[in-house]
């Protein structure tokens, strides 16, 4: 049953509290990126994808599936899961800990419900959604293939093989969603190697390309949504999806600085004062 926008917040919120707590406690991971995909990830988990979270298989047959592609961002990718039923919310207290399956970055061998790629060497994530894509397809397979990609991933050459694989293979089950933050972990992704006109490089290779407001809920859900009917035009689907990074904790914002750092005990008790929820910490 789909949750409603007051619903959505208040998860949305509850991801935020998960995802600065996690860090918090054992000072280290990545914040910023984090919270500027929560939106995104809670819209998705909660509203958009035909999965069943309690009866897991790696292998994603007959149903939808998502690989996190900027698998530095996994504190968020973690909450959201364990909220939509993968794996116990209490688990979140052990993100990154001795004999944890919740790794820094997601990983496999743990057997942590959710994830089906060992993942944060950037640049691979769209390779496998490719591989899962045509797999599904000559199953006969009606499902999707979800991926997440950093915009500072896309400096990574692997990326545009995968882009051209899609279109020349007519992988039109993939949406392949790009967070465009404008930061990566040296700075501003303008001043690193910038992109130009990332609309005109995904339409060049073939693809639809729409945008998103990540940081809206309702827009994320409208065009998720969008992004759904256009699958089985012929084309992959690009998502480019503004966000700010550190969105919703405003000392976090405006800058690539929260990339990778972990809050103090006073910047901790600011960021859970800006997000209130009503869903209840681990």
């Amino acid at each position: 049953m789909s949750k409603t926008t007051y619903e959505l917040e208040n998860y949305v919120k509850q991801t935020r509290r998960d995802i600065v707590r996690m860090v918090h406690g054992v000072q280290s991971g990545h914040p910023g990126g984090s919270l500027g995909c929560t939106e995104f990830l809670t819209v998705l988990y909660q509203n958009v994808m035909r999965n069943n979270p309690t009866s897991f298989d790696i292998s994603g047959k007959d149903e939808d599936v998502f690989y996190l592609s900027n698998g530095h961002i996994s504190p968020v990718f973690y909450s959201v899961l364990a909220h939509s039923g993968h794996f116990p919310i209490e688990e979140l207290a052990t993100f990154r800990k001795i004999n944890t399956r919740l790794q820094g970055h997601p990983t496999t061998h743990e057997g942590l419900p959710g994830v089906r790629i060992a993942s944060g060497s950037l640049g691979q994530g769209l390779s496998v959604a490719c591989g899962t894509a045509q797999a599904k397809k000559l199953d006969g397979e009606d499902k999707l293939v979800y991926v997440l990609m950093g915009d500072g991933e896309l400096q990574e050459g692997q990326v545009w093989e995968a882009v051209m694989y899609a279109s020349h293979n007519k992988l039109d089950n993939i949406i392949a969603t790009v967070d465009v933050n404008g930061r990566q972990i040296d700075g501003d992704t303008k001043d690193i190697m910038g992109f130009a006109d990332l609309k005109s490089k995904f339409e060049a290779f073939n693809w639809n390309v729409i945008y998103m407001d990540g940081n809206n809920l309702n827009d994320v859900q409208d065009t998720l949504s969008k992004a759904g009917v256009l699958s089985g035009s012929g084309k992959p689907i690009c998502i480019l999806m503004n966000t700010e990074m550190g969105n919703g904790v405003d000392f976090m914002m405006g800058s690539h600085k929260w990339h990778g750092i972990a809050p103090n005990h006073d910047q901790l008790a600011e960021a859970l004062r800006q997000n209130p929820s009503a869903v209840g910490d681990y």
